[in-house]
């Protein structure tokens, strides 16, 4: 069996979008016929499980038995990789956790491929999250996504003073995610469903739906530029799968 690979996403500032790029990632896996689980952080409710509930499952990522549903499984799950949607303010205690119970370890020594996706805010604060979660990316593919989901403009951030702390970690790679259409956002917030099902005008359970064409066409568009950003740093060839990348996604009219 091919190593199990995790990709940790969260941010310690709130409010900047890490539960979207969680969903865009695991449509982008679905389109390329990865096998792939979730776990969602935001114990006891839950905000990823409503978009993805057939492959997700809620966690407290802080207690041990919680900790053992995620990593004493990887190698039998059936899955080649596990999503962490890392609610607000857990990222740096949830790597320093994985650092404890010598999960970056095995990464680092090849038994297990490790990703990080840090969604940044604009303000100074994420910058110096940067600087924290750098003592734990040695043994990990460390991305760092400017989310421009919720308006955000990084007017704070002087590009010298982001450049000292993007250059403090070795082999760090900027992802974009661009902003999508606020009612075509708000449609699929509604709809609860993944991004790919509302584009395919398919409900939860993949009957036919009526969703605003308009609207499917401003997520199309949206989801093949944040796909095309994975293409970019070829994220199957870094969990191990070596499909193809995916199709633009397509739905009907």
């Amino acid at each position: 069996m091919a190593k199990p690979a995790v990709i940790v996403v969260g941010a310690d500032k709130g409010g900047v979008g890490k539960t979207t790029v969680s969903r865009t990632v695991l449509d982008y896996f679905n389109a390329n016929n990865v096998t792939t689980r979730a776990f969602d952080t935001e114990s006891p409710r839950g905000t990823l499980k409503r978009f993805h509930p057939d492959i997700t499952e809620i966690v407290d990522v802080t207690t041990t038995s919680d900790q053992m549903k995620i990593f004493d499984t990887l190698n039998s799950s059936g899955n080649s990789v596990t999503v962490i949607d890392v609610r607000a303010g857990l990222l740096s205690p949830t790597l320093a956790s994985l650092r404890d119970i010598g999960f970056l370890d095995a990464a680092k020594s090849g038994q297990i491929t490790f990703a990080v996706f840090h969604i940044l805010g604009p303000s100074i604060a994420s910058l110096d999250e940067i600087a924290e979660t750098a003592n734990f990316m040695d043994s990990a593919r460390y991305f760092l996504v400017k989310n421009f989901i919720n308006n955000t403009s990084f007017f704070e951030w002087d590009q010298a003073t982001y450049n000292s702390y993007f250059h403090k970690i070795k082999n760090a790679t900027e992802l974009t995610i661009p902003k999508l259409n606020e009612m075509a956002y708000e449609q699929v917030e509604v709809a609860s469903v993944p991004f790919l099902k509302f584009v395919a005008n398919k409900g939860t359970r993949d009957e036919p739906a009526n969703y605003s064409f308009v609207l499917r066409g401003y997520v199309r568009h949206w989801l093949g530029n944040v796909w095309g950003e994975f293409d970019r740093i070829k994220l199957t060839e870094i969990v191990g799968s070596k499909d193809k990348p995916a199709m633009k996604p397509t739905g009907e009219i």
